[in-house]
């Protein structure tokens, strides 16, 4: 089974097309049809470029038959998640004043995923704005998880997660305000990593740099099957594009140089504001062990702190009044927002104070420094992605204290990423979460792909 195409990673497709085992339109071909099967009962893929993707994959053949130079996706296809401008493709960002929206230009990932040579086959579901640990909208409708249509893929990359995790699509690239790279890849039993602060370029980003004090938060990363496929696509995207002014010239190591028998390991199974439930919690534990066994010092021992992290978070969130989110309606041009995005919005208290804004962000100085000490401690963090494992649709908002295990590392802008350990008694994905010090995504990545190649990773759907 896993030698099917649409089974196959990018890292091998990548060298398929490139020695001429296979042909790009063949890899695409085989995507589409398989999209084709798949879509209708995930509604994951919400703008689909199929015509489209099969001319360019002829095109990328004949530049391959008469020797040119090639990149490193050359004749891969892929979808993106339509909270990114893409040029010439209907960019929604989920909400209904960009319905019809077509960008003249690609925001800087897919720029620089074409120049790679990867195909565009369409865009992915995702909430409103991206705010949403469920993937649903008034435009498009809701996602539904390829394990159990009843449930949810997570959100904000729900879409990108789903389709992944079907075989429709090599990889995406999602974006992580609070964890929505590393939740879906949970729920959806796929790879993703939520990169350091400052890697990768949000330019084209329904949520972009402009967005105001809490920019930070969100971070671009790629989602595949594989951790190898994080592994080459990461590099492809990061680095500054002089225009998104956070970005870093950060040299980044290779996963393959660490020595992941070395590293002290810190895991925890409750952040002191929702324990992971036992099948969860299990599974972060059997991690742990298989890293001690490895020859690594683990721990089980969590950051001070982390049961702040809601507090603070929905603190600085609600900081302003929600005028970031109202800004961001207002430059798409909504004027009514979704039900779920309203309901939060109403939420809001009035803005604090610019005595209280400022004692806000010291607060929050402070968690981080705190965190960080921690950290100086440890390589490498194990813990739960979320406390569940992925929810019936609409019952997120009862849950809502389990999600906070991935919004502690969106507060302090560390590397995190997560890989499926293990499988439910209901035949669920559970994913693990691997969280390193700043710019170490080396680390964490050959972390990841120990525990994939100890646990298995990603299994495919029964769909």
């Amino acid at each position: 089974m896993f030698d099917v195409l649409t089974y196959k990673s990018t890292t091998e497709l990548a060298r398929a097309i490139r020695m001429g085992e296979v042909s790009s339109e063949e890899v695409v071909q085989a995507h589409v049809e398989r999209i084709k099967m798949v879509n209708p009962e995930l509604n994951a893929v919400v703008q689909f470029t199929g015509e489209a993707a099969l001319e360019e994959a002829r095109k990328a053949d004949a530049t391959l038959a008469s020797g040119d130079r090639i990149g490193p996706l050359h004749g891969v296809p892929m979808t993106i998640k339509d909270s990114f401008d893409t040029a010439g493709v209907i960019s929604t960002g989920g909400t209904l004043g960009r319905k019809t929206h077509i960008p003249r230009r690609d925001a800087t990932v897919v720029a620089r995923l074409r120049s790679a040579g990867a195909i565009l086959m369409g865009k992915t579901n995702t909430p409103e704005l991206t705010l949403a640990y469920e993937t649903d909208n008034l435009i498009y409708g809701r996602t539904n998880n390829p394990y159990d249509l009843s449930r949810t893929p997570g959100g904000s990359s729900g879409g990108a997660a789903a389709i992944i995790a079907a075989g429709g699509s090599p990889f995406d690239i999602g974006s992580d305000t609070g964890g929505s790279i590393r939740y879906p890849a949970h729920l959806c039993g796929i790879a993703g990593i939520r990169p350091t602060t400052g890697r990768v370029p949000r330019t084209g980003h329904i949520v972009s740099f402009d967005v105001g004090a809490l920019d930070g938060w969100t971070q671009i990363g790629p989602m595949a099957r594989y951790v190898d496929d994080l592994k080459l696509l990461l590099p492809l995207i990061a680095g500054p594009d002089w225009h998104d002014p956070a970005i870093v010239m950060a040299p980044m190591g290779d996963p393959d140089s660490v020595e992941v028998k070395n590293l002290s390991v810190a895991f925890h199974v409750d952040n002191g504001i929702e324990p992971a439930t036992p099948e969860v919690a299990n599974l972060v534990r059997a991690v742990a062990e298989s890293l001690s066994d490895l020859g690594c010092t683990a721990e089980e021992t969590r950051p001070p702190g982390t049961e702040q992290t809601l507090e603070l978070m929905f603190g600085l969130y609600m900081a302003d009044g929600c005028s970031w989110v109202y800004r961001l309606l207002e430059a798409a041009g909504t004027a009514e927002p979704g039900p779920r995005l309203k309901t939060f919005l109403e939420q809001a208290a009035k803005p604090l104070s610019s005595a209280e804004m400022s004692q806000l962000f010291a607060r929050w100085n402070r968690y981080r420094s705190e965190m960080l000490s921690f950290l100086e401690q440890y390589d490498v963090i194990v813990c739960p992605p979320s406390a569940h494992i992925a929810l019936p649709h609409g019952t997120s908002s009862d849950h809502f204290r389990g999600f906070s295990y991935t919004m502690t590392y969106n507060l302090t802008g560390w590397p995190g990423g997560v890989v499926r350990a293990g499988t439910s008694s209901d035949g669920l994905p559970i994913g693990v979460q691997v969280v390193g010090r700043p710019w170490r995504e080396d680390v964490v990545l050959a972390v990841l792909k120990h525990v994939e190649n100890t646990f298995g990773g990603w299994q495919p759907p029964m769909l």
